[in-house]
């Protein structure tokens, strides 16, 4: 693990290190975290900096370094202020509902914060928040048949679902939707060369408006688990 990722386990699962020189602490990095989230709310994730931050909270940045080495450890910190406390896991509902529920949550995390979509990519340290929403993927398919990494995989299917829908609403206009947008684009041309893609002509003269694409998708992916778990468990 490098001195980058040690620093982000520390500052995500650790009690935070106190400055070890200097006043008496005047900043948190709960401060530190919600002012970059605001930051990075308002202008998107390029326009966070140390710099910018330390002026939001009326600090130096050098002082803001007494508490976090750098913009990688910020953006993790942001991460697991933005991401919030995962759904709770409850007894009453089946894993289907659950991860229904799971997963249009996390489409609201994106939805509230899309700057999420640019800082949660790649190999990354997570904090106990973060991996609380994959704990409760894990724990509402434990005991219907199916192995440790199918769990998981599950987790990852969900979420790669979700992230797409967020992906193209980003790329949306205010107020717009991708299906609409799409629809708008394309329907004219379509329609104008139906006889030949007559199949495509037919689907959205047929099309009511919805946009459905993320019930629709998850629907189809909790389909396919349910057939698996029955295989599994007869």
């Amino acid at each position: 693990m490098g001195e980058e990722a040690n620093e982000a386990v520390r500052l995500l699962w650790g009690p935070p290190a106190k400055p070890s020189r200097g006043p008496k602490p005047a900043l948190s990095l709960a401060r530190i975290a919600a002012a970059g989230v605001e930051i990075a709310d308002a202008e998107g994730l390029g326009a966070v900096s140390m710099q910018k931050v330390a002026g939001l909270l009326d600090f130096t940045k050098m002082s803001l370094y007494r508490y976090v080495p750098g913009k990688a450890e910020l953006v993790a910190l942001m991460v697991e202020a933005a991401v919030g406390e995962p759904p709770q896991a409850v007894d009453g509902p089946g894993w289907r509902e659950q991860l229904a529920a799971w997963a249009k949550q996390l489409a609201r995390s994106f939805t509230e914060h899309p700057w999420l979509l640019d800082a949660t990519v790649g190999p990354r340290v997570m904090g106990p928040k973060e991996l609380g929403w994959l704990e409760r993927v894990v724990t509402a398919l434990d005991g219907h048949g199916l192995s440790g990494s199918e769990r998981m995989d599950a987790a990852v299917l969900l979420t790669g679902h979700v992230r797409g829908i967020a992906e193209q609403a980003r790329a949306a206009r205010p107020g717009g939707s991708p299906e609409t947008e799409l629809l708008a684009l394309l329907g004219p041309l379509v329609h104008q060369h139906a006889d030949r893609f007559p199949a495509l002509a037919a689907a959205m003269a047929s099309q009511d408006g919805r946009d459905q694409a993320l019930d629709f998708g998850l629907e189809r992916i909790l389909d396919g688990l349910e057939v698996l778990i029955t295989r599994r468990t007869g």
